[in-house]
């Protein structure tokens, strides 16, 4: 049996032990009052170390989920960045690889400028459906930590204006090889919403069922001060609660809160943002 058939016979026989992501999927819908009905799983092999008897061989895994909520149906897709690790024909160790905070500036600064924007939610959700799962080449791809960049892109793509180049601590703002850190570091666009008077700013919402579709979430999964994620608001579930999409681990329709990530801690943190100036033709 090759290497490739152990980790997949590995996924069968193993994904509902407790310490596995689909466990914890498991876990978290019915916690909501929801069941997963049908779960498909597609593996995509990306490279293999060998040394000795020892081999590490990362891959994505496909995972598609088919929910039953109340009397509604939707799917959730993920894409799982993982490691197996085979010794003497046998898998030792098969882990999710958590994301990666890339360390910038604590804050940026948000700046003076007058532009108002009619926030297009519909625009903005229709590009983080389109782009969940693959990169847009009008944009650099962040291979480890694309999670903001693709948040970024969504709120342009809903008519968010941009200002602030070239300062890279500045404003938020995309330009053919440069782009401030707001536009690609979580924890700098975290501030960035929250310190914006006008154009693309955040107002602060306390309850995640206030959201609307387009609207942000940000995650602080170690409950430490620093941002590490962004996710986009898509759809709501039977309870009103937030679907999200993200990248990074890509990922549509998933539950707001993480809890089934490698990354999520008991001290997760999370803000929540109303994205655009203040329009009852929105609400």
């Amino acid at each position: 049996m090759s290497e490739w058939e152990l980790i997949k016979n590995h996924w069968k026989e193993n994904w509902n032990r407790s310490e596995h992501s689909l466990h914890k999927k498991q876990q978290l819908h019915r916690k909501h009052g929801k069941r997963i009905n049908h779960i498909d799983l597609i593996g995509k092999k990306r490279d293999t170390t060998t040394n000795g008897e020892r081999s590490e061989i990362t891959y994505h895994l496909y995972i598609k989920l088919f929910i039953e909520d109340q009397d509604n149906f939707y799917h959730e897709e993920v894409v799982e960045h993982r490691i197996a690790t085979i010794e003497n024909g046998e898998i030792v160790g098969d882990k999710e690889i958590s994301f990666l905070p890339v360390l910038k500036p604590e804050k940026v600064e948000a700046g003076q400028h007058s532009v108002r924007f009619a926030y297009d939610r519909r625009a903005a959700v229709q590009y983080a459906e389109r782009w969940w799962n693959d990169a847009n080449p009008a944009y650099r791809f962040f291979e480890d930590n694309d999670c903001t960049n693709y948040i970024s892109q969504c709120l342009r793509a809903g008519g968010a204006p941009m200002h602030g180049a070239p300062n890279r601590s500045k404003g938020w703002w995309y330009q053919q090889d440069n782009w401030s850190f707001s536009w690609s570091v979580a924890n700098a666009l975290r501030w960035y919403l929250s310190g914006s008077t006008t154009g693309l700013k955040g107002k602060e919402l306390d309850n995640p069922e206030d959201l609307l579709l387009g609207d942000v979430i940000c995650y602080d999964f170690q409950g430490d001060g620093r941002w590490d994620h962004n996710t986009i608001v898509v759809a709501k579930d039977s309870q009103n609660m937030p679907l999200v999409n993200a990248h990074t681990n890509n990922s549509r329709h998933r539950y707001w809160t993480y809890e089934d990530s490698a990354a999520w801690t008991p001290n997760c943190q999370y803000r929540f943002f109303r994205i655009g100036e203040e329009d009852r033709a929105n609400d």
